[in-house]
């Protein structure tokens, strides 16, 4: 039986295979339930006890020489560079198609750097936010109905842990931290509890901004607002201020702009008014200051807060917000020449 085996093991050095397919059948042939070697092994069984730890030592040497060689020859199969037969080799390469950022992310960055030349930072916080950051000290009473759960997302086993509706929290971690002068945006995601549709989601995106210093007043606020405005729109674009009511401010008002799509002139999508509402703002409730220990007789500031969403159906014209959610390819293609 040692014969057999030494001459198995010259026969597995001289091996040789032109492709993996002449691989495969020599594994069939060596290696496999009926191969050769696997025959010596049926055949081991019936030799003399006093030769099996002899002729077992070179078995096992054989078998392993031969499962080295058989896989050394599949791997330069799966290692070779020279291209496939029937491949010309002379044809230019294929290019790696380069992804693009999403369309929320380029908006994202153009109102940050806008409000960057005004000398506004970037400040972050948690999503998952506490009662008091989110409603206590921005002056919402317990009455109010963004506590309600049909807004909110509360976490079960703790009522005072919730999913932010705004990053409006950020401003009261930044106020309770900096001490004025304080000029900052805040972007991020936020999450409330409403019914998906083509113009409402569960889950948007928010920038907020808070100004806060000596002497800052109502047309400090305007002023910003229309740089931010013809900066995002259009050298052309109007604005205009119309009261409105938010706990954390007062005054507060809505912004609106001209309609971009039509000039001011009516349309669909301004429903005729010529005007579209885009955000919120309004002078910093001294409430909200003392809550934050900054002396309201001493410093004042504004806030406004717009989502991100909003600015870009606007600015692209798509009308439906579930597509910034759907990781459509031939959407998100669209955008690839709008890199920031």
């Amino acid at each position: 039986m040692l014969d057999k085996i030494n001459h198995l093991v010259e026969e597995v050095k001289e091996l040789a295979a032109s492709s993996a397919e002449e691989a495969e059948q020599l594994r069939i042939k060596y290696l496999s339930k009926k191969g050769q070697v696997s025959q010596l092994f049926d055949e081991f069984k019936t030799i003399p006890n006093e030769q099996k730890r002899e002729v077992g030592k070179y078995l096992n040497i054989l078998k392993t020489q031969a499962l080295d060689k058989i896989n050394e020859l599949k791997a330069s199969f799966e290692n070779d560079t020279h291209g496939e037969v029937g491949t010309d080799l002379t044809l230019p390469g294929s290019v790696a198609e380069l992804g693009s950022r999403h369309p929320l992310s380029i908006v994202r960055n153009e109102i940050v750097e806008i409000f960057a030349r005004l000398g506004f930072n970037v400040a972050d916080g948690p999503e998952i936010e506490d009662d008091h950051h989110v409603f206590e000290a921005l002056n919402f009473p317990p009455e109010h109905p963004a506590r309600d759960m049909q807004d909110t997302f509360f976490i079960a086993t703790n009522p005072d842990v919730l999913l932010r509706t705004h990053t409006s929290s950020v401003q009261v971690r930044v106020m309770e931290k900096q001490k004025p002068p304080v000029r900052a945006i805040f972007p991020g995601r936020v999450f409330r509890n409403e019914a998906i549709s083509a113009r409402a989601h569960c889950i948007f995106h928010q920038v907020e901004g808070l100004y806060i210093d000596e002497n800052v007043s109502f047309a400090d606020l305007k002023q910003t607002l229309l740089y931010f405005a013809k900066e995002m729109f259009g050298a052309d674009t109007k604005i205009r201020l119309r009261p409105s009511y938010f706990p954390f401010t007062e005054p507060s008002a809505e912004m609106d702009i001209s309609c971009t799509l039509c000039g001011g002139k009516g349309c669909n999508v301004c429903k005729y008014t010529g005007w579209v509402e885009i955000l919120g703002c309004g002078m910093v409730d001294p409430a909200v200051l003392e809550s934050s220990d900054i002396d309201s007789k001493a410093y004042t500031g504004f806030a406004f807060g717009m989502g991100i969403e909003r600015i870009t159906m606007l600015k692209y014209q798509i009308k439906d917000i579930r597509l910034f959610f759907e990781n459509d390819k031939r959407f998100l293609d669209q955008f690839k020449s709008a890199q920031i």
